[in-house]
């Protein structure tokens, strides 16, 4: 019979490091998947155009975003606003700020005349710059269909 020389049946020390990065890997996927959700505090259905350019600075922490959603709701980052709030508060948040930037998400089922008026509630405020967010189509849906 063959046995190691230096292990006599006893018990093992050494650290098992697989389950622990089995969690760890099922945690980061579990991360990877919740944050982009995380970033857009109001759910709205972007429209989709065929010309979407990207805009890197929507995504950022302090960037001043605006979402009308289906049912005609106005929200500022993640708070419901009035129309009639929408300017002043807007005009608060970028009141430090060197560049005067919103970015709109409405909805693509939103009343355009409630789009509008969020449009026109945040010009009130100042803004030189105002963004308006779409999604880019898929290249299956942009090919008619004949």
């Amino acid at each position: 019979m063959a046995m190691a020389a230096g292990n006599k049946g006893g018990v093992n020390s050494n650290i098992n490091v697989t389950p622990m990065v089995d969690v760890m890997l099922v945690l980061l996927i579990i991360f990877m998947v919740i944050t982009p959700m995380l970033n857009n505090k109001v759910n709205v259905d972007l429209p989709k155009t065929d010309s979407a350019v990207v805009m890197e600075n929507a995504n950022k922490e302090d960037a001043v975003t605006v979402a009308v959603t289906r049912d005609g709701r106005t929200f500022l980052g993640g708070d419901q606003v009035t129309l009639d709030d929408l300017g002043p508060k807007i005009s608060s948040l970028l009141e430090n700020k060197t560049e005067k930037e919103v970015y709109l998400r409405a909805d693509a089922r939103a009343n355009y005349g409630k789009v509008m008026d969020a449009v026109d509630g945040v010009r009130a405020a100042g803004v030189s710059q105002l963004g308006l967010l779409t999604e880019k189509r898929e290249e299956a849906e942009a090919a008619p269909k004949k």
